[in-house]
This record gives structure tokens, sequence and C-alpha cells, in this order.
């Protein structure tokens, strides 16, 4: 039986902004028109609306008190407390971690993988960030940093499927493992990474697609060694950034939006997010929340407690229009994992999607055609 939901406010398409209406399909979860309003016909009381496509976050470690490594119910708790915030989809993230750590972590996720809780953001896959990094560039990962095999990797894509994978391709080896990840099909980005801006081409050169969290934990530029940043900036199409204006500073995110094309954000988020300032658990190691950050003992930043709503907002205060900032916090990470049925509204795609007021506060959220319980969920 079909279930049919119409939406009326300023709908962002793909062709730009229309004022009218949005049909869905509950059943189907698709989206199945998006038509002007005119005259009679007009919604006033939908005019006070946007509508956007829902949120599409790759580098999630964890929210509401649950981190990714824990197993157990925590990336359905991690993906219900997304949802509340706008993300319709998702990459829950592991961090550098024992091999047997990571192959139950990734069992864990496989089942909400494989059949999408209600309630919760979809979980498109595993981004795998380690532990295939350099040991000398850990930033608040653990000390568990390793080289890679692609028999590793595949024997761990078999548990749960890696649709990403951080790299530092200057470790021994790793550049070969570049190129065989990237011949299977799988995207793989550069980060955690002292790697010259040489090994950094090279790198793009072998298949690898775009970096993680740009600026951070990566050989900076310097006019006379421009470092992975300075490869990032001059040959990257794609690329992460974590905008919740503590780790990167407004006016180096604008500089990356110049520089690369496609840059998407991400939140980099973990137990903490959602949570009240405390302790919490980043993988193995403990991290404080405290003045909206998250730090280790020795005040490395962790992580974040960014949220999806909250990047689109930063984005918009420094300067963005909200049709480029729905592009960077949507449409470019589904274009980056090849997504063309999410990160956008057009006929046919996935009905996932944000309604936001004037002052951008979300109003409601539709994850395949069902709304999400903003309050409990």
């Amino acid at each position: 039986m079909s279930l049919q939901q119409q939406l009326h406010g300023q709908v962002l398409t793909p062709d730009g902004w229309v004022h009218g209406q949005i049909r869905f399909d509950q059943t189907s979860g698709r989206i199945d028109a998006i038509a002007s309003e005119t005259g009679d016909a007009r919604d006033t009381a939908g005019s006070e609306y946007y509508i956007l496509p829902g949120f599409v976050d790759l580098h999630v470690h964890g929210a509401g008190g649950k981190d990714t490594m824990e197993a157990g119910d925590a990336v359905q708790v991690i993906a219900r407390e997304h949802a509340r915030h706008g993300t319709t989809s998702l990459l829950a993230t592991t961090m550098t971690a024992p091999m047997a750590d990571i192959e139950v972590a990734l069992r864990a996720i496989q089942p909400v993988i494989a059949q999408r809780p209600s309630g919760t953001a979809r979980v498109l896959g595993v981004h795998l960030e380690g532990p295939y990094i350099n040991p000398g560039k850990l930033g608040a990962q653990p000390d568990f940093a390793g080289l890679g095999s692609l028999q590793q990797v595949q024997h761990l894509h078999a548990i749960a499927p890696i649709r990403l994978i951080t790299v530092a391709p200057e470790m021994p080896g790793h550049l070969d493992l570049v190129r065989e990840l990237a011949a299977t099909g799988m995207q793989v980005q550069i980060g955690h990474t002292l790697g010259t801006y040489e090994e950094g081409v090279a790198a793009l050169e072998n298949g690898a697609k775009g970096f993680t969290h740009l600026y951070n934990a990566m050989s900076r530029l310097d006019h006379r060694a421009p470092g992975m940043v300075g490869a990032a900036l001059a040959h990257a199409q794609f690329s992460e950034i974590i905008p919740d204006l503590l780790h990167v500073h407004p006016g180096a995110i604008r500089a990356a939006m110049r520089a690369i094309p496609h840059l998407y954000c991400v939140t980099d988020s973990t137990a903490a997010s959602g949570m009240p300032d405390g302790q919490y658990m980043l993988g193995r190691q403990v991290v404080h929340k405290c003045l909206g950050g998250v730090r280790l003992e020795d005040g490395t930043l962790a992580g974040s407690t960014l949220t999806m709503d909250q990047a689109l907002r930063n984005l918009v205060s420094i300067g963005l229009s909200l049709e480029e900032a729905s592009k960077r916090v949507s449409t470019y990470a589904a274009d980056y994992l090849g997504l063309t049925e999410r990160g956008r509204l057009s006929a046919g795609a996935f009905a996932d999607l944000v309604v936001l007021d004037r002052q951008l506060n979300l109003i409601a959220v539709y994850v395949e055609g069902e709304k999400i319980d903003l309050a409990n969920a």
C-alpha cells in the first residue's frame, strides 16, 4: 500500500530553488515529484520553510554517549542521534586499534548496514580510518598504526563493506596498497600522514581520490615545502573538512573551498556529540568534552561534537549561500561515493530531506520517507 506525503516550501533542487511542493512515497522511500506552485495554489505557510537534501556525513565515530568501536548497539544509537540533527546517511568510522578490535566493531556494524533500524540514518558502510596511518601523525588515534595489505583489507571488507579507507601513502608499501585498493573500486583517501607534497601527488596519480579532515593530522603547507596540505590544495577534486570553526579557521575553510571544487564537510563526531560536558571514550582513548570541544588529556583535539545541522549554519555564518552550503553538507559527499540517488532532491531519488525554518533550525527530517522523531528518537 502506497503512503503519499506532501511538503510545501522553498525546495532546493539540482536546478535551483522551487517554490512549491515535494511529494514522496513513504513505502518506497522515493521522491515522486517536485512541482512549483503559483497563484491560489501558493502555500504561504510553507514559504516560511526551506526543504533541503538530507545531510551526508562520511566521518562519524560516535554520538549519544556511544562509540563505533564499542560494538553492541552503539552504531544504532549513533545513527539515531545523528538523524535527529538532519543526517540521513553516514559512514560508521573506526579507530586505529588491534585487528581483533576492528573485527568486533565491523561485525556489530554489519547488521545495521544490512537493514536500517527505524528512526535512524542510513548507515551506508564503513570508513576505515586506520590502522594504515603514520605513527608519527596519530592525532587522537591510539598507537596501533601498522602497515596494510590488500589481503587484510579484503578480509575486513568481507565482514562489513568498507566504502572509504584512510591511508598514509608514504609508509612502506602503501603506495602499492593505494593502487591495489583503488583498482577494487574502494575509495581511498590520504590522512594521518607526514608525507611530502610529492608523495601526495604520487598517491593521487595511483588512485587516491581525497583527503581525511583537511589540514588536521597532515604535513602543513609551507611555500618551500608544500606538504600534504599543498598537494590537496593544488590537485584534489574532493576532500573532507571539519567546519566546527575549532579544527580549522574560517579563512582556511574558504581558501580550501576556492582550491578544491568538491570540498565537503564531515563532523568527525565522537561519543560526546549530543551529550553534556564530561569524560567519554574514543576507541581505546579517554577524551574530555568541555567548552564545545573534545580533547585528549594533553589537549590534543580528538574529534568533535559537531552535528551536520550546525555545520550548515556555520558555513552560512562565514559567508556561503544556503545553496552552496547545502552542496558541502550533502551533494558533494554523495557524489564522492557515487551515490546518485542521495544528496539531492529530484524525482526518483531517495526521500532523504530536511525542513528548516528561516533561522536554519531543523523542523523535520525524513530518511527514505520515514519521518524522524526529533525529540525522542
